[in-house]
């Protein structure tokens, strides 16, 4: 039987349990297995970890893992202290979009009203979520390790928290996020555009207050909602304004 001797750091460690976080894993195998497998067969995610390093070497995920490895496993934010020479990570998405699981509902509301492409049902399976992720290059949001872990998944990530209000601000700053809120761009409903309409055009679709009251209206390009700054925009806006100046705190 041989024997690997692996350290999982930083937040890496959320998916290990407690006997086995923050201490090196004496971990057995018998066949040859390349390191990814061998990772997540530990509990830990490949589109969770950023780089791998062996021997004091920087290795791939097709590397097979030896009798007396030693690996130190690495996510995203270790390069703040650490450059590596291989990476495991695909190339960085030039536009940043989501599909987000059936847990994360709030969440996908939440970055579409900031302006993020966010697709979600609450019906999705994991094999389209993991089609959708892979075909179109959008970041799996998920509460689901175990569907981080389906081989089509490239981009995905594990969002820690569990309220909705913390999500957000988690997401928005696992990508960098806050420069590109664009509030207001897109349907809550469907993710759709939106863009201007004539209030002319859709007078006989409004209720008798909400024609005295308002003239500006915008129209969701893909299923007609009509939206305006009506009782609930200042609500909305409270959130926003919460959720930039989080980050102008810092």
């Amino acid at each position: 039987m041989a024997i690997a001797y692996f350290y999982f750091h930083a937040e890496l460690n959320h998916f290990l349990p407690r006997h086995q976080k923050q201490v090196r894993i004496s971990h057995s195998f018998a066949e040859r297995a390349s390191i990814k497998d061998m990772i997540e067969s530990l509990g830990v995610p490949h589109p969770e970890v950023d780089f791998i390093e062996v021997n004091g070497e920087y290795v791939n995920f097709s590397y097979i893992v030896c009798d007396g490895d030693t690996i130190n496993v690495y996510p995203s934010s270790a390069r703040d202290t650490i450059t590596p020479t291989v990476s495991v990570i695909p190339k960085p998405l030039s536009i940043i979009r989501f599909v987000l699981d059936i847990h994360l509902g709030k969440l996908a509301t939440s970055l579409r009203l900031l302006g993020f492409d966010s697709l979600y049902r609450n019906d999705y399976e994991d094999e389209e979520l993991a089609q959708i992720s892979y075909s179109q290059e959008r970041i799996i949001l998920t509460r689901d390790k175990g569907l981080l872990m389906r081989s089509l998944v490239r981009y995905g990530y594990y969002v820690r928290n569990t309220n909705p209000q913390q999500q957000i601000l988690e997401v928005l700053q696992r990508f960098d996020l806050f420069k590109l809120i664009s509030p207001f761009q897109r349907c809550l409903r469907c993710n759709g555009l939106l863009e201007p309409v004539d209030k002319q055009s859709i007078i006989e679709e409004l209720l008798e207050n909400v024609r005295a009251q308002i003239d500006r209206f915008q129209r969701c390009q893909d299923c007609d909602r009509i939206y305006w700054k009506g009782s609930h925009y200042q609500r909305l806006q409270q959130f926003i304004d919460g959720v930039v100046n989080s980050q102008r705190g810092k």
